[in-house]
């Protein structure tokens, strides 16, 4: 199946979340490679919703976890329900019960969640109206511990496969906080977003997850410069962080970004790893104070010196992510339709000469 962007699944997510309540709610299995980020979207969903989120990591229980335990009630026998699964007095009428890992669960396991996932109840149990299911797990290739997914399962599910996306990490990045130079080195390598080969069974790779890693050594060893290296390698792996500590260390001869934000003049550097640096910093520069009363002159600053760019791709690089992460600030900014002006009628001067 086609990979699709972090913020399509998302989407589509939101959606049989809301369709929960009523009763058109189909369960969803997402697909991916390991890192790519299939538990994070769903967790941003519960945060954003406000709903508890219920993760079961299906590899790690037995059968009777999902089941119960049997008890004798009088000359009958009835079944315990376990705690862990949605209780409306306990967790709310609405909610999200995540079935992580369930390809890497022993048969016996994924055999009693057929009916909570088709019937959405266990015996006497039945999950909320108000509830969606979700389910993760890695695809066969990705050298993980897998069983095959069983055809009655499969079809109890709607699939997605999810595949890392440069713009979305990078917005994500942005409002996240994490440092803007890791944003700048992977606009100027965005193939090393995700380098995952699984016949070579990497220990350590990039992956969306281990750069946030390698965001929180370079917080950790900030200090320590001369543990940064070992650090960041053992986040996203040797070549990667050899190749991320050349840029970081290159990133020193970046220009003034608070002056370029003042409207100073400020040269452009020549080298491109250091454009995208200095692209990164101004985004993160505007985020501070898009939204303050010196927001419009610190904007209007950056689309003049956006223009400057010996390549109009940089520039427009710079203005989208400036416009994903601030948003109607920057609109309203005079600047900015100057500058749309301007790249459209380059646009169309270009099809005429061609």
């Amino acid at each position: 199946m086609p990979g699709m962007k972090p913020s399509a699944v998302a989407a589509i997510l939101e959606r049989e979340f809301t369709a929960a309540s009523g009763g058109l709610h189909t369960p969803v299995m997402l697909w991916g490679p390991p890192g790519v980020g299939k538990s994070d979207i769903v967790r941003a969903l519960a945060r954003r919703s406000g709903v508890e989120l219920i993760d079961l990591r299906l590899s790690q229980l037995e059968p009777t976890d999902l089941r119960g335990i049997p008890f004798r009630e009088g000359d009958r026998v009835e079944w315990s329900v376990p705690s862990m699964l949605p209780d409306p007095h306990r967790h709310g009428n609405k909610g999200i019960l995540f079935l992580d890992e369930i390809n890497a669960a022993a048969p016996t396991v994924t055999a009693a969640a057929y009916q909570l996932i088709l019937d959405r109840r266990l015996g006497d149990y039945a999950v909320p109206s108000g509830w969606a299911i979700f389910a993760a797990g890695n695809r066969q290739g990705d050298r993980g511990v897998t069983y095959a997914m069983p055809a009655p399962l499969a079809n109890r599910f709607t699939h997605y496969e999810l595949e890392a996306d440069v713009d979305d990490w990078v917005g994500w990045a942005h409002a996240s906080g994490i440092d803007p130079r890791l944003v700048a080195f992977l606009r100027f390598r965005p193939e090393l977003l995700f380098d995952f080969d699984p016949s070579r069974s990497p220990i350590a790779f990039p992956s969306p997850r281990t750069w946030e890693y390698a965001h929180r050594a370079l917080e950790k060893f900030s200090a320590q410069p001369d543990l940064v290296l070992d650090a960041i390698q053992a986040c996203v792996g040797r070549a990667a962080g050899a190749e991320l500590k050349a840029f970081l260390d290159h990133m020193a001869h970046l220009p003034d970004v608070d002056a370029i934000a003042r409207g100073e003049p400020q040269p452009v550097p020549e080298a491109v790893d250091l454009q995208y640096g200095v692209a990164a910093a101004l985004v993160r520069r505007a985020m501070r104070v898009a939204r303050t009363a010196d927001g419009t002159r610190v904007l209007s600053n950056i689309l003049v010196y956006a223009r400057r760019f010996p390549q109009r791709e940089m520039g427009v690089m710079l203005v989208t992510d400036l416009q994903r992460s601030v948003g109607r600030p920057l609109i309203d900014v005079p600047e900015f339709a100057e500058w749309a002006q301007s790249l459209g009628d380059l646009l169309v001067q270009e099809r005429t000469l061609h």
